[in-house]
C-alpha cells in the first residue's frame, strides 16, 4: 500500500494540472475570439487561374475570421458549389493563411441543344454555358429542347454515359479523334473525325468496350475513313470497311 501511496499523484500535482489546462481552454477561447489568428491570406491552389479566383471570392467573407473558427461544413456549401470544382481540401497554415487546394473537374464535352450550348466534364457535371462552342475543338453531343440542362447541375443519364466514354477515351485516343457522339437509352456512338463510327451500345462496360474498340482498329488499321466497328456485345464484335469483316 506505501508503494502505491508513493506512485499516487500529489494533491498539488492535480491542481497544478488543472491550472494548466485551464491556462491552455483559456488561451484556445481567447485565440478562438481575437484576431491573434486571424485569416489574412487566401492561398489557393490548383486548378485553372479563372477556377483559382472562383474560390478565392467565395472564400472572401474567410478574411478576418479566426482560423480556428473556420468550418468545414461552410466551405464545402461555397467552394463545393461551384460548377469547375470536382473536390478540395483544406489546411490552416497557422499564423494567418487559410490553405485551399483544389481538385478541377476536367471538360470533355459539348452538349449542344438548339441554340444553347453547355460544357460538360467527365464526371457529367455541366460546367457552364458556351457562347461560341465553335471554339471548342472537343466532341459534340446534340440533345432535344426537352432535356434538362442546368449550369452546375448534373446532366441526365444520356449524357452522363456520354461524358463517361469520352473520359476514359483520352487516356488513349481513338483514330482521328472523335468529333460527335450519339446517345439514347441503349445507344452510345461515337464519330470520328473521319466518319468513321464504334458503336458501344448501351453505357455499360463502357472502358472495355473501347480496349476492344482500340485493339481492333490498332491491328486492322482501320478508323482512318469510312465504315464502322460495333462493340455493342464484346464478344461478337463486328468490323466494316465497306466489306463484311466479321470480329
Amino acid at each position: 500500500m506505501g508503494e502505491v501511496a508513493r506512485l499516487a499523484p500529489s494533491g498539488r500535482s492535480i491542481l497544478i494540472g488543472l491550472a494548466i489546462l485551464l491556462a491552455a481552454i483559456g488561451a484556445y477561447v481567447v485565440a478562438r475570439d481575437t484576431s491573434v489568428f486571424a485569416v489574412r491570406t487566401l492561398d489557393i491552389r490548383g486548378g485553372t487561374p479563372e477556377l483559382r479566383q472562383q474560390v478565392r471570392s467565395a472564400l472572401g467573407s474567410e478574411v478576418g475570421r479566426s482560423l480556428l473558427r473556420v468550418d468545414a461544413g461552410a466551405l464545402e456549401q461555397r467552394v463545393a458549389g461551384l460548377p469547375g470544382v470536382r473536390s478540395f481540401t483544406y489546411d490552416r497554415a497557422f499564423p494567418h493563411t487559410l490553405r485551399v487546394i483544389v481538385q478541377a473537374e476536367h471538360p470533355v464535352l459539348v452538349v449542344r441543344q438548339g441554340a444553347h450550348a453547355y460544357l460538360v466534364a467527365a464526371s457529367g457535371r455541366v460546367l457552364r454555358s458556351l457562347s461560341h462552342p465553335r471554339l471548342s475543338r472537343l466532341p459534340r453531343l446534340y440533345v432535344k429542347k426537352d432535356v434538362a440542362l442546368s449550369v452546375g447541375g448534373t446532366a441526365p443519364p444520356g449524357v452522363r454515359g456520354a461524358a463517361a466514354a469520352l473520359s476514359v477515351i483520352r487516356d488513349a485516343a481513338l483514330p482521328t479523334g472523335v468529333r460527335f457522339v450519339r446517345s439514347g437509352a441503349a445507344e452510345l456512338t461515337l464519330l470520328l473525325g473521319s466518319g468513321f463510327e464504334v458503336r458501344l451500345g448501351d453505357p455499360s462496360d463502357v472502358r472495355l468496350k473501347l480496349a476492344i474498340a482500340r485493339r481492333i482498329l490498332r491491328a486492322t488499321g482501320a478508323g482512318t475513313s469510312g465504315g464502322y466497328l460495333d462493340v455493342a456485345v464484346p464478344e461478337r464484335s463486328v468490323l466494316d470497311t465497306n466489306t463484311q469483316v466479321g470480329g
